[in-house]
């Protein structure tokens, strides 16, 4: 029997070889470490459903700062564990200017200031019934007085010293009014990230354990986050969202949707982030503790998949463990 000339195995046949050949590369750079804000000092709380996952004190967030910066990691992103007794209907503690998310930010950028901080713009770890905005009597989600809230709380992230503001609250146009009031207030070379395309999804649970918002939620989300059904729809939100001015775009969940990664890349050859979000880490976690897969090995997979997919970048609660494994 003879063969073709081409053998496309011959360059798969040694570790060199592969190297060589390797059309997509993932490093530390390519990581964004998302990381939970709690009140205290020298507090850790470790999340039962994210395992290895847990809450700091803001000396342990500045720890982790440091931990992200020896390991290559450009880029931490916070999240705040805000006191159930400053929980209130219109979520005003977001705009205290000396809440978890604005001391978490001033000591990481006075401690570290050559990590990049992302500040999540939304008003759901502050509102006692869980929602990302303001309740009318209906239970509706109500759009431009949650906008308004909204670049009070950006500003206020800004003025903490955030290097990337995250809108994730999914209300129309806030984007465009956001950069306008960072441009306004001189906070010229503050980024916008938004989450642009972050759908009504059920891999959130282990996330909103760890904000202390599950159990919170009255209804759903699905009047503002995106239908997982429809992939035209997030092609606009993501036109109107680099319109009124985001520098970059997020897809969220990760996984699941990385088709809409591979369709935004494509279309509009910006910046793409995914978030690998609290149930996919969690599902991780289950497999590796089963035996049904190897932690590490699935960990880079999937990250390559992201990076595979058209993503510039990945907001993941592996970051410091990839981290580690990339650097052998």
């Amino acid at each position: 029997m003879s063969y073709p000339a081409i053998r496309l195995r011959r360059t798969r046949a040694s570790a060199w070889s592969r190297r060589l050949h390797a059309e997509t590369v993932l490093t530390p750079a390519d990581l964004i470490w998302p990381l939970f804000v709690c009140e205290g000092d020298g507090v850790e709380e470790p999340i039962a459903s994210l395992p290895g996952v847990s809450r700091w004190s803001v000396d342990g967030i500045v720890a982790r700062g440091r931990e992200a910066r020896d390991l290559g990691i450009p880029c931490v992103a916070l999240f705040p564990n805000t006191p159930p007794a400053l929980k209130t209907e219109d979520g005003r503690e977001a705009l205290n200017p000396d809440n978890l998310m604005c001391r978490a930010t001033a000591a990481l950028k006075a401690a570290v200031p050559e990590i990049g901080v992302l500040t999540d713009v939304a008003l759901d770890p502050y509102t006692s019934h869980g929602h990302d905005g303001l309740v009318d009597a209906a239970g509706y989600v109500v759009n431009d007085a949650t906008a308004d809230l909204l670049i009070a709380q950006a500003l206020n992230q800004a003025a903490a010293g955030a290097d990337i503001i995250a809108p994730s609250d999914m209300m129309d146009g806030r984007v465009g009014l956001i950069r306008a009031a960072l441009e306004g207030a001189g906070h010229h070379n503050v980024q916008i990230m938004s989450y642009a395309a972050k759908y009504a999804s059920a891999f959130y649970g282990p996330f909103r354990d760890a904000v202390g918002s599950r159990g919170l939620l009255k209804g759903d989300k699905k009047t503002y986050q995106m239908d997982h059904a429809n992939t035209d729809e997030a092609l606009r939100e993501v036109a109107l969202d680099l319109a009124e001015g985001a520098d970059t775009v997020m897809v969220k969940p990760g996984l699941p949707y990385l088709d809409i990664v591979r369709r935004v890349k494509e279309r509009f050859d910006v910046p793409v982030f995914a978030y690998q979000v609290s149930g996919e880490y969690a599902m991780i976690e289950a497999a590796a503790v089963a035996g049904a897969g190897d932690r590490d090995a699935l960990v880079l997979e999937t990250m390559m998949a992201f990076k595979r997919a058209g993503c510039s970048g990945v907001l993941t609660y592996y970051a410091a463990h990839a981290a580690r494994l990339l650097a052998g």
